[in-house]
């Protein structure tokens, strides 16, 4: 049982945001499933909300998992270590001072969110003729679908409509809908690998067999795709999730004639395309096929909030039949004031302004880390992705053991985080978006001297 005190000044959610990270620190172990938010509420007599609210946190902060129809885990290589780390003493510290320097892959700094502007839209929502007592349109508020609409044929050429739009409560969420409409047709899909390992998870619990694509320095690799009997591919073309490599427009159209010759589908994953600091990134392949083999996926998670839980699919026309019919009972599951809260967000401007806020903030952070990493290791790494996104992916070229190296930063109140390059070498994904540009600096330096004493050894 978790300490929950009411009579504390701490607010409740945060309370249980500590006590369960703590456990999932010190006790629970990776891929363990947490009680549900209906059994959280009935045992702590707390409200959904506060519950809600806690996990979100958590899932954010990438110590938990969210699988849609089967609940929130913890994270299967986050925290692996964390049993080993005995010298960390987690019960004479507060959550707050266990980590000072978090190297987070996928995380934005808290003063990138808009909180004076989101509140005010808020409260204008709240006052206008809103009917929070109803359900709604089960692919989400129409005025927030037209949009993204507009937004994304201006910014990735997409080409769609409202009816093609479904909004969703996070990829996973939207992951799970594209294996439910595809299942009875489909028995096997291919990932470019390495992969982002939430998709695969969801396709793997809808009993998919999976297929790995390599992927080279163009993207994955054509002929090893076109060998393959899958009828369904994941792919992240614009920056491919794991090397950052984009797909060039003659290999996108390689592929969609692939998809078009054996009547298959293309999830088309543009995860963090607005966080481009080098290059324009090309237009998306959804605009190319012209909206029949490939299905287009975004968030707003990387580039705006994780917190509110919004992203989107574009269906194309032949499989939005198959959505409503599979869907007929789902009702969005986003509260429809953010839902609402948003669309006022983009329509009046405001989202086109804090995307330039968000590139040149971390445009900044990443030529930092960039320019360290080249000044001080560039003898000793390799650095295999930068020039987008929130995270410089770094391999060692030194004999180092970096799972030491991760447990000597532990112990030094910095967290670092490792992928799986294969099955043998694993790397080093250093996220810089959740710093301050002199926290920043600082935290490099510690790596760098925990690093030279690690290498040492």
């Amino acid at each position: 049982m978790y300490n929950i005190d009411s009579k504390l000044k701490k607010p409740i959610y945060l309370q249980l945001y500590e006590e369960i990270k703590k456990d999932i620190q010190t006790n629970l172990k990776a891929g363990e499933k947490l009680p549900s938010i209906r059994k959280m509420t009935t045992d702590y007599k707390i409200s959904k909300n506060t519950v809600q609210t806690a996990y979100n946190q958590l899932f954010a902060e990438g110590y938990i998992e969210s699988i849609p129809q089967s609940g929130y885990f913890v994270s299967e290589n986050l925290y692996d270590s964390f049993k080993k780390e005995k010298e960390v003493d987690l019960e004479n510290k507060t959550t707050d001072d266990i980590i000072k320097y978090d190297f987070y892959p996928a995380c934005l700094s808290a003063d990138t969110f808009p909180k004076k502007i989101w509140l005010r839209l808020y409260n204008k929502v709240l006052k206008s003729s809103l009917n929070l007592g109803i359900y709604h349109n089960n692919q989400g508020d129409i005025e927030l679908r037209e949009q993204i609409v507009k937004y994304l044929k201006s910014s990735r050429s997409v080409n769609c409509t409202v009816d093609n739009i479904v909004l969703t409560s996070g990829f996973a969420d939207s992951m799970f809908i594209v294996s439910k409409i595809l299942k009875d047709e489909i028995k096997k899909i291919a990932f470019e690998t390495p992969s982002y390992r939430v998709a695969k998870k969801v396709f793997e619990q809808h009993n998919f067999e999976i297929e790995e694509i390599e992927v080279q320095q163009n993207g994955i690799n054509l002929n090893q795709l076109k060998k393959s009997n899958a009828k369904l591919l994941y792919l992240t073309p614009s920056h491919q999730y794991f090397f950052g490599v984009t797909t060039p427009i003659a290999n996108r159209i390689e592929i969609i004639n692939w998809a078009k010759d054996n009547n298959s589908y293309i999830i088309e994953d543009d995860y963090d395309s607005e966080l481009s600091y080098n290059n324009r990134p090309i237009p998306a392949m959804q605009g190319i096929n012209n909206n029949e083999q490939v299905i287009y996926t975004g968030t707003f998670s990387k580039s705006f909030s994780p917190s509110i839980r919004v992203a989107y699919l574009v269906l194309p026309t032949k499989l939005l039949k198959k959505y409503k019919k599979e869907f007929d009972y789902y009702f969005s599951n986003i509260p429809i004031d953010i839902q609402k809260t948003l669309a006022l967000f983009i329509k009046e401007g405001f989202w086109e302004r804090h995307l330039r806020k968000v590139r040149t903030q971390n445009k900044k952070k990443h030529d930092i880390m960039k320019n360290f990493l080249y000044s001080k290791m560039i003898d000793e790494i390799e650095i295999l992705r930068e020039g987008s996104g929130l995270n410089i992916l770094i391999k060692p070229k030194i004999n180092i053991d970096l799972e030491i190296l991760k447990k000597e930063a532990q112990n030094n109140y910095m967290k670092l985080y490792l992928r799986n390059l294969n099955t043998k070498e694993e790397v080093l994904s250093m996220g810089f978006g959740g710093f301050k540009e002199n926290d920043l600096k600082k935290a490099l330096e510690i790596f760098y001297t925990l690093w030279q004493e690690q290498k040492n050894k």
